[in-house]
């Protein structure tokens, strides 16, 4: 399946794999990437050598593109902008934040710039600012989330932009890659559908606890704090939103989530971690690879896009 994202990108199939904090590295990015789709490494608030560590290490693994996403949030970000161009990766999404200061250095190196935004106001700045495509992230994805549902938001900047849109937030099977397609994307990003791959470093807990999960087992925290964040519901959530009801202070709850995704990610605490995921965990029940998630999308996809 030909489109601008697959074109620009170089890749075989118009998936992206979501740069997520602690889960997006090496071998995940990698993995995807000999999939046919575009790996991410997720830079999030890793220092600089560290990133030029797991690019490296994936391009031992790959020979096909893979990205960086840049969380501009990073007190590193503009190191790791260095970095992404010294090491010649050639795509870069950004989170949290605008690029365009990095956006100069970018377009200079022939790096893709691929802004994730949750409004239509976001994509207009960024198509303004260069960049080569927009990720429109509906609320229903794990992690930060925005306002708007996916359903909602694709459309809108599909027809407020010229340039390619990737649609993201709760996509995890070829009829949700069909519907995108019919709302105007080029591609989709996927992160939830992911964190289960076979390929994944995500702690096995972690991995059951989204194949287990239910339509229902998705909660929302800090939405008093302005950082609303979408994760399956355990010991943790329950005890931040008893909190946040309360009127505990920012500092407070901060506390309360300090290092916990990464307690969940890598120790596989789901009980008081932080287990981040789209409202799609309900549809995932088993562990694929890369090659396999990929692959069984795109011919459902394409069966139901044909007839």
């Amino acid at each position: 399946m030909k489109t601008r994202i697959t074109e620009l990108l170089g890749i075989e199939y118009p998936i992206i794999q979501g740069g997520m904090a602690w889960v997006a590295e090496h071998n995940l990015a990698a993995a995807v990437a000999n999939a046919g789709g575009l790996g991410l490494i997720g830079a999030a608030s890793a220092p600089p050598e560290v990133v030029r560590e797991e690019i490296r290490k994936a391009k031992e693994l790959t020979d096909k593109p893979f990205g960086v996403n840049v969380m501009l949030l990073n007190p590193n970000a503009e190191e790791v902008a260095h970095v992404v161009v010294e090491e010649g990766v050639k795509v870069v999404t950004t989170g949290a934040g605008n690029p365009g200061k990095f956006m100069d250095l970018w377009k200079a190196n022939g790096v893709k710039v691929i802004p994730v935004v949750a409004s239509v106001a976001m994509a207009k700045m960024m198509e303004r600012a260069g960049a080569d495509a927009i990720v429109a992230e509906g609320m229903e994805s794990g992690g930060h989330i925005g306002s708007q549902t996916t359903m909602t938001l694709v459309p809108q900047i599909v027809d407020a932009v010229s340039i390619p849109v990737i649609a993201a937030g709760g996509i995890a099977d070829g009829r949700g890659f069909a519907a995108a397609k019919m709302l105007g994307a080029e591609a989709v990003q996927m992160g939830t559908a992911f964190v289960v791959a076979k390929e994944s470093i995500v702690h096995e807990n972690y991995k059951q606890k989204v194949i287990k999960a239910k339509d229902i087992d998705s909660e929302v925290t800090g939405a008093s704090t302005g950082h609303p964040i979408r994760v399956l519901r355990n010991k943790m959530t329950r005890e931040y939103l008893k909190k946040e009801q309360e009127g505990a202070s920012f500092e407070e709850l901060e506390l309360l989530t300090l290092g916990s995704l990464r307690k969940a990610v890598m120790e596989g605490d789901v009980v008081t971690g932080s287990v981040m995921a789209g409202q799609i965990a309900g549809m995932i029940k088993e562990e694929k690879t890369c090659k396999e998630i990929i692959e069984g999308i795109m011919n459902e996809a394409e069966e139901l896009l044909s007839k």
